[in-house]
């Protein structure tokens, strides 16, 4: 009588589970014993990969945030810059040890420009403008030990707006002449400035609405400190000259000085429109 064997077999181990194989299919088994550690292999390299996607999208949220940043950071200093443009200089001629002209009726001429810009200054405001001023009382901008004042104080005016750059710069001042009957308000600007000359013109039209008699022009000028070394738009209106008795009184007058303060004002704004 035969005896049949039993079939070989043997123990194979594959994660917490015991097997009992045929020996017949353990070339099987052995096949899909590589195959998943093929697959693990695979799995394995694959989640590299992964970690690299998850660090580039990281960095491209970070980018983001950084040029949002930027983006906000540009937008915020471009409203400054605009506030900033919208800023007007006036500049109150003389001051201080300097009177400047002095009238026909012994007013001087620092003390008119003062009140002057002062007035203009009040008028802009009322629309929202910003407005500086060079002086704000009666003293010039000089150094207490400065040799030559008058020149220290033109540079340090020309320094303040040069480093505001503002959009537009009104010098007031008031003129003079050798005989009494010459008169009349007067707008200069640089020679060799285009806009200055615009400006000009449109106020000295501006300013005839307070003198329809003024048959004054803008006039161009190429030896004012003033005019030749500000950086932006500057013009110097001449509100009228001391040397003659009518505009002598009228521009110590405070009625008269609001009408030309508020005229000035007005040019100031028909400018800033452009």
């Amino acid at each position: 009588m035969s005896i049949k064997q039993p079939f070989q077999r043997n123990r194979v181990y594959q994660g917490t589970f015991l097997a009992y194989i045929d020996k017949n299919i353990c070339g099987e088994v052995l096949f899909l014993r590589r195959k998943d550690t093929d697959k693990k292999k695979r799995l394995s390299a694959l989640f590299p990969s992964i970690e690299k996607i998850k660090w580039l999208a990281a960095l491209i949220l970070l980018a983001g945030i950084i040029c949002g940043s930027y983006t906000l950071s540009r937008y915020v200093a471009g409203e400054q810059v605009k506030k900033r443009e919208a800023a007007v200089i006036i500049d109150p001629g003389h001051g201080g040890q300097d009177p400047g002209k002095i009238g026909v009726n012994g007013a001087k001429e620092k003390d008119i420009n003062l009140e002057i810009a002062l007035k203009v200054k009040k008028y802009l405001e009322k629309e929202k403008i910003t407005v500086m001023l060079t002086r704000k009382t009666d003293e010039g901008l000089e150094s207490a030990g400065a040799s030559n004042k008058k020149i220290e104080d033109m540079k340090a005016r020309v320094h303040m707006i040069n480093e505001v750059k503002p959009r537009l710069v009104v010098s007031i001042h008031q003129n003079s002449y050798q005989t009494e009957d010459v008169k009349g308000a007067q707008v200069f600007y640089y020679v060799h400035s285009s806009e200055g000359k615009e400006i000009a013109e449109s106020m000295q039209e501006i300013l005839r609405m307070l003198d329809p008699d003024n048959k004054r022009k803008a006039k161009a000028n190429d030896t004012y400190y003033m005019l030749k070394r500000t950086e932006v738009p500057t013009i110097i209106v001449e509100c009228g000259f001391l040397s003659n008795w009518e505009e002598a009184e009228k521009l110590t007058d405070e009625k008269y000085q609001e009408q030309m303060a508020e005229t000035i004002a007005k040019g100031i704004m028909e400018n800033l429109k452009k």
